[in-house]
């Protein structure tokens, strides 16, 4: 099966801590790399992390709270620096272009490479990106200024070419395209080979969900519905309930629940606040609603 993993890269929230980056991750599928996210150093994080930044094509940013944008500078122009020559597509809400247009207008006149911005509805569930690997929808999420979340879905093919069946049948090379695209065979002599003796069932896309930064949101379960994995902000402890609901953002056992709900098969929970010196108080809360939790960590690899 093709690779498609996630990589965290940061999992802290706003305030800076000596145990935390902010936000940011990187998937890679099948071979192609995915970055959700560009918090400060986050260069850093891609060497210690060995991922190559030649493979890295698309960003995609929740919001514009800086822990969660300020390392695209930084990150830019090192791209510039080992001689990128292809676009780099940086998608976002509504200000992306006004917050990169003058730091490309300054700082990136002589750079080797193009910067294009796709501005999202952040508002909307939509498909906003689609390669040969991937389609990327945009998750409407609740925070103090427009933010998207993102569902990552792998293209499969529906069905695999039987090649005992086909050459059983003797069928010609040039129709084996119209078989897995589903179409029945019909031989010389007019007999029709149904399509389900011709091929076997694909493998089943699997899908990844990034939820965050946002406050308790029931409405994005119909979207992440199933997910093999989820990633929901968890940035404080059910103690400081109020708190999280103050600022727009959700705490551990919500996180669990909208997992719950959701029926996913994973649950990662980061983006916690710099009062935790670790993840175990937040962890032991999820598991008590959604026993496969896990905690984000820097340096933290995960299959989906």
């Amino acid at each position: 099966m093709a690779e498609f993993s996630v990589h965290i890269l940061g999992c802290g929230s706003a305030l800076p801590t000596t145990y935390h980056h902010p936000s940011s991750q990187v998937i890679n599928l099948r071979d192609k790399l995915y970055m959700i996210d560009c918090g400060e150093g986050v260069q850093h994080q891609f060497r210690i992390e060995k991922l190559c930044f030649g493979r890295l094509v698309h960003i995609f940013i929740s919001h514009l709270h800086g822990d969660h944008c300020f390392g695209l500078p930084g990150l830019i122009s090192t791209l510039g620096m080992l001689g990128r020559t292809g676009t780099l597509h940086v998608h976002g809400p509504e200000g992306i272009e006004r917050f990169l247009a003058p730091i490309l207008d300054q700082f990136c006149q002589r750079m080797p490479y193009e910067v294009e911005i796709h501005t999202i509805n952040a508002s909307r569930h939509a498909l906003i990106h689609e390669d040969k690997s991937v389609k990327v929808y945009s998750i409407p999420l609740s925070h103090r200024i427009p933010t998207a979340g993102y569902l990552f879905e792998e293209k499969c093919r529906v069905r695999h070419l039987n090649r005992a069946a086909a050459e059983f049948y003797q069928i010609p090379l040039s129709e084996y395209p119209m078989i897995i695209e589903g179409f029945d065979y019909t031989t010389d002599d007019g007999r029709i080979i149904p399509n389900r003796q011709l091929t076997i069932p694909g493998t089943l896309p699997r899908r990844y969900a990034y939820c965050s930064d946002t406050e308790f949101l029931p409405a994005i379960i119909p979207i992440i519905q199933g997910v093999d994995l989820l990633y929901h902000e968890a940035t404080f402890m059910d103690s400081e309930k109020t708190r999280a609901k103050d600022t727009c953002h959700s705490t551990a056992k919500e996180a669990a629940e909208i997992a719950r709900r959701a029926e996913v098969k994973r649950l990662v929970i980061g983006h916690y606040s710099g009062r935790y010196r670790d993840s175990k108080g937040l962890l032991e809360e999820a598991k008590t609603v959604f026993e496969a939790t896990i905690a984000a960590n820097e340096g933290m690899r995960i299959d989906v």
